[in-house]
């Protein structure tokens, strides 16, 4: 499968996020499975592509343009996807991956994690949408989406279009389906 991976690009974060995240890469590459990913040569995305590149597994970056104009272009790429805009990105992610594992990150993987999970409920796709919970990160953000389905303002259960994880068995189960 091709997985793709939306997480922080940021350095300054907790560094167990670091070592799941490296675990999932090698995990993936030792499984057969491709890493797709923001081409970011930071934070989670760094470790990420990594892991995944050491262990063997191919990794594709769906790159923006603002992003190799930075230098920050990671260099464990074996395809470079290049785009414009970020939501040429997503849109290129959405159509090159098999699987979405959303990590822990800030307001582009917010962005990630909604734009898959609200083209899941109009059908664009049908693709397993999984939110690991690294350590109860994203404890706030599924409170949230209790709230939200208890005010009626989400068509069937949130859960039916994100698969929430707590480890990386849970995580292979999902895909298992």
């Amino acid at each position: 499968m091709k997985l793709c991976i939306f997480c922080s690009a940021n350095n300054n974060i907790d560094p167990e996020f670091f070592s799941m995240t490296e675990e999932l890469g090698r995990w993936a590459a030792k499984n057969g499975h491709s890493i797709v990913f923001g081409g970011h040569d930071a934070g989670l995305m760094h470790a990420v592509s990594k892991a995944a590149k050491e262990a063997g597994g191919q990794v594709i970056g769906v790159v923006p343009r603002k992003i190799e104009e930075m230098g920050r272009l990671s260099p464990y790429l074996d395809v470079h996807i290049p785009t414009e805009n970020l939501t040429d990105r997503k849109d290129l992610m959405m159509v090159h991956s098999d699987a979405f594992i959303i990590l822990p990150g800030g307001i582009g993987t917010l962005d990630e994690l909604f734009t898959v999970a609200a083209a899941a409920t109009l059908k664009y796709h049908e693709k397993p949408l999984i939110l690991w919970n690294m350590k109860g990160f994203w404890d706030s953000l599924i409170t949230c989406l209790d709230d939200l389905q208890a005010k009626g303002v989400i068509r069937g259960q949130w859960q039916d279009y994100i698969h929430p994880a707590s480890n990386l068995s849970d995580i292979a189960h999902i895909l298992s389906k």
